[in-house]
């Protein structure tokens, strides 16, 4: 994608997010969560089909929460952290513009 875009999916409710290329190299880098670099797929399944959580604090914040049975070093779920904001297009019409800001992994309990 020349836009700098790495991909785009659609969440379980049709919203576009899309992963840039510099977000991907912050996310793998050695001082980030480099766990993720072999987890692309899950993190783009994580937002298709996981459960989505508002920040408490940062209302166009949100979480989208997966569980994968086999994540390394004791981790059970995949977390993404997307922003949902908008851009203006060419006509001047505000658009979405709903990207992942991170995404690692994390050990949560459930039942």
């Amino acid at each position: 994608m020349s836009d700098g875009k790495r991909w785009t999916v659609q969440d379980r409710n049709r919203r576009e997010i899309y992963l840039t290329e510099e977000r991907w190299q912050h996310i793998i880098a050695p001082d980030g969560h480099p766990e993720m670099v072999d987890y692309e797929q899950e993190l783009r399944l994580t937002i298709r089909t996981g459960q989505r959580t508002q920040d408490s604090l940062i209302p166009n914040k949100y979480y989208y929460i997966k569980a994968f049975p086999d994540l390394p070093e004791g981790n059970s779920h995949i977390i993404a952290v997307v922003l949902f904001t908008f851009a203006t297009d060419e006509k001047g019409c505000a658009t979405p513009n709903n990207f992942v800001t991170t995404a690692y992994q994390n050990y949560i309990y459930s039942h």
